[in-house]
């Protein structure tokens, strides 16, 4: 059939190297991930050490760098780590010709969650001795990913009475429909009701089910249930305007680098109690005494922004803009011009707005202020407020939020740089579990799983940067 390359025959006999060595590349990552392993202090990060008695089992380093190794080529399941055990002589050369079963692969990363979140701590202080992690700034962001508990099996006030709503209506139209049925007569009338009875009596049990539930999620702390994955809560996703069950991982990444620095996974659905803590944790990791963090405005709180002030760590986001008045088209806060001198806010108007009284709201001290002007001789009262006066509101410790405002003048691109930085790595861990859900469940367990997909991300990152053989050299110096 023409001119085309031919493969070797199958039933010839070759000579092939003894040495598994001599089948893996010098450049392979799965160098890297060798080097890396055997380097750890393996007691010390907290792996369990061999047992005095019974049979011996596998080293910690061997299933640590089996699973290192299968998060960096997308096998994360450990079915499929055992069958690459067996057939991949890359893995063949990392472990000995070793090929421990499925279960004892799978028990291990339940066992070990903490050391082998300790082992990616580890990755990031080998990038931050070799010089790739500046320290100076780091961009943060939360991302929803999935959880292996589909949206039937959460439960929620409003899904709770959304379901007996569809109940009820299935109920009265298999009514009517009995009913029909009824005025019928013969052999299929007869099945028909049979047929009717057996599905109005599985709705009415689905009903007394939702009643149940309805009071255990009553019951619930935070007014809601998952039964596959108990620690999976439902979130809003903004891009696809619908809902999903599963976690928030919450990231800095280094924005020299893009090293991802510090990560944390939580079930709460949004990340306004984040932002310190992230803030904290990237400081330690890059061992950075002062750090800028980058924040979209999800993250702004004004205990937080106060937190990161106290600790070092300098803030910058901007502010939401959530004014009623401005949507309403009347003056917002931000016309209204805050006068630090003598503590007074000038209005639209021009006049002096002083400040009145204090009250406490959601733990925060706030001062109002107001002029009498507002009641007399206002010459725009109707393009700022429909009472009788105007008050605006300012927080006790105000002036951290305006300091963050005026850096964030300063700095223009700062969500531009924000965004290039962090977005794409929450994009590049959910190609790699195909965009799938998570293999594990418990809040512990998806910890682990996705201290794998972050130690396997920056081992990438890492590669590409300075190469095998540099980062080996790195690590072995």
């Amino acid at each position: 059939m023409g001119r085309f390359i031919e493969g070797c025959d199958r039933r010839q006999q070759r000579f092939l190297p003894d040495c598994v060595d001599d089948y893996v590349a010098q450049d392979s990552p799965v160098r890297v991930v060798d080097v890396f392993v055997d380097e750890l202090n393996m007691a010390a990060l907290g792996f369990a050490d061999a047992a005095a008695t019974g049979r011996p089992g596998y080293h910690p380093a061997t299933l640590l760098k089996l699973y290192i190794y299968g998060y960096l080529n997308q096998v994360q399941s450990s079915r499929r780590l055992e069958r690459e055990a067996g057939r991949n002589v890359e893995v063949m050369w990392l472990t000995g010709k070793l090929a421990p079963d499925f279960k004892t692969v799978a028990d291990f990363r339940r066992e070990h969650g903490a050391a082998i979140q300790a082992a990616c701590r580890r990755f990031v202080m080998v990038c931050r001795n070799l010089g790739l992690i500046a320290g100076g700034t780091v961009a943060v962001d939360g991302s929803r990913m999935r959880a292996v508990n589909a949206r039937d099996r959460n439960f929620t006030p409003v899904t709770i009475r959304r379901r007996m709503e569809q109940v009820d209506a299935s109920i009265e139209r298999y009514l009517g429909m009995l009913d029909t049925a009824d005025r019928q007569e013969g052999e299929a009338a007869d099945l028909r009701t049979a047929r009717l009875t057996t599905r109005l009596d599985e709705l009415r049990r689905q009903m007394r089910e939702l009643e149940t539930m309805e009071q255990a999620v009553a019951a619930s702390p935070d007014r809601q249930i998952s039964l596959t994955d108990p620690d999976a809560r439902a979130m809003a996703s903004a891009g696809t305007g619908t809902g999903q069950v599963g976690y928030n991982l919450q990231a800095a990444v280094d924005t020299g680098s893009h090293i991802t620095v510090a990560h944390e996974i939580i079930n709460l659905s949004h990340d306004r109690t984040s932002l310190a803590s992230m803030g904290r944790q990237a400081r330690e990791a890059t061992g950075s005494g002062t750090l800028t963090v980058l924040a979209d405005r999800g993250y702004f709180s004004g205990p937080e922004v106060l937190a990161c002030e106290a600790a070092g760590i300098v803030p910058i986001l901007p502010k939401p803009l959530t004014s009623g008045a401005k949507a309403d088209g009347r003056f917002g806060k931000q016309d209204f011009v805050y006068q630090a001198g003598s503590d007074t806010y000038r209005c639209p108007a021009g006049e002096t707005m002083t400040k009145r009284f204090a009250s406490l709201e959601h733990g925060m001290t706030l001062h109002g202020y107001a002029t009498p002007a507002c009641r007399s001789r206002c010459t725009v009262k109707a393009s700022c407020t429909a009472s009788i006066e105007r008050r605006i509101k300012r927080w006790e410790h105000e002036e951290v939020i305006d300091a963050m405002q005026a850096r964030l003048d300063r700095m223009p691109n700062a969500m531009r740089i924000r965004r290039r930085t962090v977005e794409h790595v929450f994009g590049t861990l959910k190609d790699w579990m195909g965009r799938s859900h998570f293999k594990t469940r418990r809040l512990k367990n998806v910890g682990t799983e996705i201290g794998l997909h972050i130690l396997a991300y920056n081992i990438k990152r890492a590669i590409a940067l300075v190469g095998v053989p540099g980062l080996i050299a790195a690590m072995q110096a």
